[in-house]
């Protein structure tokens, strides 16, 4: 990063189309087209939607039919995956689906992946996914999915539609193996830090550092994602928050449910030590009014000065949820206006 240029990072938003408590599937996807609609008129980079299994409170299992129909409401966001759970499907399937969706809309479609399956162990299984795979599985799963988007394919294997696609590839995790295999491969890296924030800044500082120029990128490019919780008073904020806390909370009890209400006092209901670990889970949600959230956001970028921050947000009304992301929005567009209070000098 250079010291004399003021540049705003783009701002994103993950989305796990949330099943609400007393709400089904065809709401959670009517919300997502809404929310991703919401998202192009005000100015938001990118919009991706995470695979998960099993989990009562998420419709985003079918990764790839869900960013085609997000795609097909939209006209010029781009719109991917992330990510998609790669062991757990053929890359050649995988190219097929996201070659198609390339082909449909063109420099729209972002191809994030991930290792872990995104469910337990006996979702997984019935995935028919090979639980008892090599280290080396997922790098080869990645250097085969990118051959097939490839002008040449894979050992004369080819995806149609896919080949010659070049679809952008991103790499996610939560740890350091994944920050190291995209530094290896000089891809993009998208850190989960919105509930996995240990590791993120030896990620961060590993992929940076490590970082090979590849065909693709000339220089790292780190994405993180983070949580937020907005609204017009902290004490609102704080009630809003609550249904992501019991959310995850449920989930971590194992007994996961749908997107809960926001309730009164959350005290009544988790442990104190449950508190304290969700808590520290969770330290990179960002909850409160505009001020309180702007001043914690500088303090976070100034720390990790990621080059994309990716949003994702558990509110129970998908209204107060699209108004989360209007004052976050403007958070931007005040900081961008401002040249000495950039969140960081780039």
């Amino acid at each position: 990063m250079t010291d004399n240029k003021l540049e705003q990072i783009p701002l994103s938003i993950l989305d796990l189309a949330s099943i609400r408590e007393g709400f089904n599937e065809t709401d959670a996807f009517h919300n997502s087209k809404s929310l991703i609609q919401f998202a192009e008129k005000t100015g938001f980079h990118r919009y991706w939607v995470a695979e998960h299994h099993g989990i009562p409170g998420v419709a985003s299992s079918a990764t790839a039919v869900l960013i085609g129909f997000l795609a097909s409401h939209t006209e010029k966001i781009r719109v991917g995956s992330g990510g998609i759970m790669l062991p757990n499907h053929s890359p050649l399937v995988i190219a097929e689906q996201f070659g198609t969706l390339t082909t449909m809309y063109p420099g729209r479609i972002d191809l994030g992946l991930g290792r872990a399956p995104g469910t337990d162990f006996k979702t997984a299984r019935a995935l028919r996914r090979d639980l008892h795979e090599t280290v080396e599985a997922f790098p080869n799963s990645v250097i085969e999915l990118g051959n097939y988007f490839s002008d040449e394919g894979n050992n004369g294997i080819f995806a149609i539609p896919g080949r010659g696609l070049h679809v952008p590839l991103y790499l996610l995790g939560s740890s350091t193996y994944s920050a190291k295999l995209a530094a290896k491969f000089g891809l993009p890296f998208a850190f989960a830090a919105h509930f996995a924030p240990n590791e993120l800044g030896n990620a961060l500082e590993l992929y940076r550092t490590r970082f090979e120029p590849s065909n693709i990128l000339d220089e790292p490019y780190a994405m993180v994602t983070v949580s937020s919780v907005l609204s017009d008073t902290v004490e609102e904020a704080n009630f809003l928050a609550t249904s992501g806390h019991l959310s995850f909370l449920n989930l971590t009890r194992g007994k996961p449910t749908p997107l809960p209400r926001p309730v009164a006092n959350i005290d009544q209901i988790w442990s104190e030590y449950e508190k304290n670990a969700l808590l520290h889970q969770l330290r990179y949600s960002f909850i409160g009014d505009k001020k309180k959230v702007a001043t914690e956001l500088e303090q976070f970028m100034q720390a990790y000065q990621p080059d994309e921050l990716i949003v994702s947000s558990n509110i129970y009304d998908p209204s107060l949820k699209q108004k989360n992301y209007q004052l976050l929005h403007e958070i931007w567009e005040e900081t961008r206006g401002q040249d000495k209070t950039h969140f960081y000098t780039k």
